[in-house]
């Protein structure tokens, strides 16, 4: 039978590690990306056209892209203290009844690492503003605008 008192400093030593634990609830994502809006004067398809366009010309690379009017896209990856760090985007495209298209940008940080409940991938990251989101707006309100088809890659 071990001694009472060493049970008794067992049991203390080892309570910090028993509440953090590897399993714990899921974090609260709610505030993480920053968004904007904008309604261009420009039918769905050509709105389409210059979101896509304003991308490429930002240097964004366009992950996915669907025709029902969504797009992700992400900038260079770069390593900051060889922590490698990006901004990932979320642009949705609505036709307006009144005619026109409704744009909504969500932009958010997301840094490369592993967790302890995770693989290694992408993990975003609080984001209180991001300076190039007005850029893109212009550009993508530009593009619209102009009603240009956009460039061969």
């Amino acid at each position: 039978m071990p001694n009472s008192k060493h049970l008794v400093f067992v049991c203390a030593a080892l309570m910090p590690f028993i509440g953090a634990g590897c399993v714990h609830a899921a974090r609260d994502t709610t505030g993480f990306a920053v968004t904007a809006e904008t309604t261009v004067e420009a039918s769905f398809e050509e709105a389409w056209q210059g979101v896509k366009a304003a991308l490429r010309e930002e240097g964004l690379e366009i992950y996915t892209r669907d025709k029902r009017g969504e797009f992700t896209a992400y900038t260079t990856m770069r390593r900051r203290y060889l922590q490698p760090k990006r901004v990932a985007y979320t642009l949705l495209l609505t036709e307006r009844a009144e005619g026109g298209t409704h744009i909504v940008l969500s932009a958010v940080r997301e840094r490369y690492g592993v967790t302890p409940l995770t693989y290694p991938d992408w993990h975003e990251r609080k984001t209180e503003s991001i300076p190039e989101l007005d850029a893109l707006i212009a550009s993508i309100e530009a593009h619209c605008e102009a009603g240009q088809p956009a460039p061969a890659p």
